[in-house]
């Protein structure tokens, strides 16, 4: 299955390319929570934290500086390096 996906920053031509398989499980993994700037996002992240931290997932916060802005080049990269997978956190 190819997904198409859509930059919002201003592409040209959108990207088909196939999604990354899903994990059958979080054992072992770990987990970003990436909190967007955006109010009432961290109390959101803060309880999806803790309902992973209880089940033994190992979670690490990050957080843009801005909401109004693409995350910074360096942020994205701590995420993919030091990740497995992660959940963005949206809320107003």
């Amino acid at each position: 299955m190819t997904t198409t996906l859509y930059d919002p920053t201003g592409e040209f031509e959108p990207l088909a390319r196939q999604p990354l398989a899903k994990p059958a499980t979080l054992a072992g993994l770990t987990l970003g929570l990436l909190d967007i700037s955006k109010s009432r996002g961290d109390v959101f992240l803060d309880r999806l934290a803790a309902r992973f931290a209880a089940e033994g997932v190992t979670v690490k916060r990050f957080k843009k500086p801005t909401f109004a802005k693409p995350a910074p080049v360096d942020l994205l990269q701590d995420i993919a390096t030091q990740c497995d997978v992660v959940v963005e956190g949206l809320a107003d």
